[in-house]
C-alpha cells in the first residue's frame, strides 16, 4: 500500500463520522477519540490500510480510554525511519501489512517481547519466531483477470510459468508492492537466486509496455478496464475495488494458483511494541486488543462503519472468520513456506535490484 493511497483514504474517512481518529501523513499524528487525560497516549506507526487501523484504533480507545495517535506511511519508510530513530523514537507501535519489515526491526534489536497471553490468540506458525510480534492477520497472493482478454484455461497455474513469453504484454505487476516480496522469496528458496534473476527478467519483458505498476490496486484496476490481461495480487484488492465500485462494474475475474506452488503465498499482518517506547504496558495492551475476538471481528467484517473494515483480509484469531464472500482460510492451500523463510526481504530486494525491476 503505497502512501498516496493511504492518506487519500485518509481524508475520505475522515468525514464517515467522529468515533474514528483521523490519521496523519508521515510529517505528524493527530489526535484519537476522547479518553481520560491521566492515560499517556500512544503513537503508533501504520503501513496498514488507514480505515482498519483507525476502525481498531476507536474501538481500543473506547474499551480502554488509551488515545492512539496514528501515523500512516508505507510500511518500509515506516521501518526505516524506526530504525534511523533507534532509542529515540517516538512510535509506540508498529503495524504493518507484510513480515519482513517486522523481522528487520528485531534484527536490529529494536522490538519488545510480546506478551505470552497474547501470542497465544493466534496460531504461533504465523508470529514472530522470536515472540517479539504477533500475527494479526493473513492473505493469499492470487491471479486476478480479464476474461475478455485471456480465458481460465489460458492462465498460468504455476508462478514460473509467469515467465513464458507467450505473455509478454499480457502480465500486470508491481514489484515495488511489499506484497511482491514474499513472492520473490518464495521463489528464490524454491529454485535459486540465479533461476530468480532470470524469472523476473522475463517477467520484466512480458510487463514491458507499460504494465510494470507502482502498486497493486493499479494492477487490479487495469486489468478490470481491460488495458492489461492479468497479474498478481493479494486477494484482498480483488474484494476491496468490488466494494468500492459495485460487483456491477467488476469485469475481472480471480484465479489460485495450483496448490503448494512457491507463487500461493500466505502473507501476514503483524504488530509489533518497540523497545523505544515509554508506555510497555499501555503498549502491550494495544498488541492483546489487536488479536482479541472483537478486534478481529471488525477486521473480518467488511464494510464501512466504525466497527468495520475495507481490507478483506483473513482473521488469524481460530474462532473467527471473515464473513466477505471469498474463499474460506481453512480452504486455502499455499506453499510451505514459513515466517522464518520470509525473513526480512532483503534477499528478494537485490534479486529485483539485478534485473533492474527496482
Amino acid at each position: 500500500m503505497l502512501a498516496a493511497t493511504a492518506l487519500a483514504a485518509c481524508g475520505v474517512l475522515a468525514a464517515c463520522g467522529s468515533s474514528a481518529p483521523a490519521a496523519s501523513g508521515p510529517g505528524g499524528a493527530s489526535s484519537a477519540s476522547p479518553a481520560s487525560d491521566s492515560l499517556a497516549p500512544l503513537t503508533l506507526y501504520s503501513g496498514q490500510h488507514v480505515q482498519t487501523a483507525q476502525n481498531l484504533i476507536a474501538a481500543f480507545t473506547r474499551q480502554t480510554g488509551i488515545k492512539v495517535n496514528l501515523r500512516s506511511d508505507d510500511e518500509d519508510p515506516l521501518a526505516d525511519q524506526i530504525a534511523t530513530e533507534g532509542d529515540h523514537s517516538p512510535a509506540d507501535l508498529f503495524y504493518t501489512e507484510n513480515t519482513p519489515p517486522l523481522e528487520s526491526l528485531q534484527a536490529k534489536g529494536l522490538l519488545s517481547p510480546v506478551d505470552q497471553s497474547t501470542l497465544a490468540l493466534t496460531p504461533a506458525k504465523y508470529s514472530s519466531p522470536q515472540g517479539d510480534w504477533v500475527a494479526i492477520s493473513g492473505r493469499t497472493s492470487v491471479i486476478v483477470y480479464n476474461p475478455k482478454l485471456i480465458s481460465a484455461s489460458q492462465l498460468p497455474t504455476h508462478i514460473q510459468q509467469f515467465a513464458d513469453p507467450k505473455y509478454k504484454d499480457k502480465l500486470g505487476i508491481a514489484p515495488q508492492e511489499t506484497d511482491f516480496q514474499p513472492i520473490v522469496t518464495a521463489y528464490d528458496r524454491a529454485y535459486g537466486g540465479g533461476a530468480t534473476v532470470k524469472w523476473l527478467k522475463a517477467l520484466k519483458a512480458n510487463a514491458a509496455g507499460g504494465h510494470v505498476y507502482p502498486d497493486n490496486e493499479t494492477v487490479v484496476a487495469d486489468v478490470n478496464k481491460g488495458a492489461v490481461a492479468f497479474g498478481i495480487i493479494n486477494q484482498y484488492y480483488y474484494y476491496r475495488m468490488q466494494a468500492e465500485i459495485g460487483a456491477s462494474q467488476v469485469n475481472a475475474k480471480m484465479a489460485h494458483l495450483a496448490p503448494h506452488d512457491p507463487g500461493y503465498v500466505i502473507d501476514v499482518s503483524g504488530a509489533a511494541v518497540l523497545k523505544a517506547s515509554k508506555h510497555q504496558a499501555e503498549a502491550q495492551k494495544f498488541l492483546a486488543f489487536m488479536v482479541s475476538k472483537q478486534a478481529q471481528e471488525i477486521i473480518g467484517t467488511p464494510g464501512t462503519g466504525p466497527d468495520q473494515s475495507i481490507s478483506f483480509e483473513y482473521p488469524l484469531d481460530s474462532g473467527v472468520t471473515t464473513t466477505a464472500p471469498e474463499t474460506p482460510f481453512s480452504q486455502l492451500q499455499p506453499s510451505s513456506i514459513t515466517i522464518a523463510d520470509l525473513g526480512t526481504g532483503a534477499t528478494a530486494i537485490s534479486l529485483m535490484r539485478e534485473a533492474g525491476l527496482l
